[in-house]
């Protein structure tokens, strides 16, 4: 799904969920129609520039599920920084908080990723405090464990762990309240 309402060819938008949202909610931030997870939607225009203002380094929080089995040396490169490439420029990225973690309870992707019998997998948590066009996939890339799946766990310290029931693609949630203020600390 495009984290957009426009539609476009035939991606799935965000005009196709069934939610009434408001004209005036825009995504805070987006994620490429491979990647899934948490996309926070809001017409407070304070937030949106409080979570998208890269002077604020606020914390996003992946779970990467790599090709191969990644390595404490994958992630010591990963936190300290690497050089990937953005609008043909090279750029180092920040620090990150970099892990390898067991498989997590994701809901089914689809389409799901390739499958290659002889090639194993791994994952990560990718805690960055920036957020470059396609970055994560340009720094696993660097470390020579490319991206299979790429899921948005956490915006700040809202993560899909607090949604109310049973996750799934497409889901909706309103947050109000000590929600949104746990996003502005």
């Amino acid at each position: 799904m495009l984290s957009q309402f426009t539609r476009e060819g035939e991606h799935t938008t965000l005009a196709d969920l069934e939610f009434d949202f408001p004209k005036d909610v825009y995504p805070v931030g987006r994620l490429d129609a491979d990647s899934e997870g948490l996309l926070l939607l809001t017409n407070d225009n304070f937030l949106k520039t409080k979570l998208l203002e890269p002077r604020n380094k606020h914390k996003r929080t992946y779970y990467v599920q790599v090709e191969g089995m990644a390595t404490q040396e994958a992630c010591r490169e990963l936190s300290a920084g690497v050089t990937i490439s953005i609008n043909s420029k090279s750029y180092r990225t920040l620090p990150a908080e970099v892990s390898l973690i067991e498989e997590p309870a994701l809901p089914d992707r689809s389409p799901p990723i390739r499958f290659r019998k002889n090639i194993p997998t791994s994952w990560m948590s990718v805690i960055l405090h920036e957020g470059k066009n396609r970055q994560v996939r340009k720094m696993t890339a660097a470390v020579n464990f490319p991206t299979l799946r790429l899921s948005r766990w956490a915006i700040g310290s809202l993560s899909i762990a607090d949604y109310p029931g049973n996750i799934a693609p497409g889901s909706v949630w309103e947050i109000k309240g000590s929600e949104i203020k746990r996003l502005l600390q």
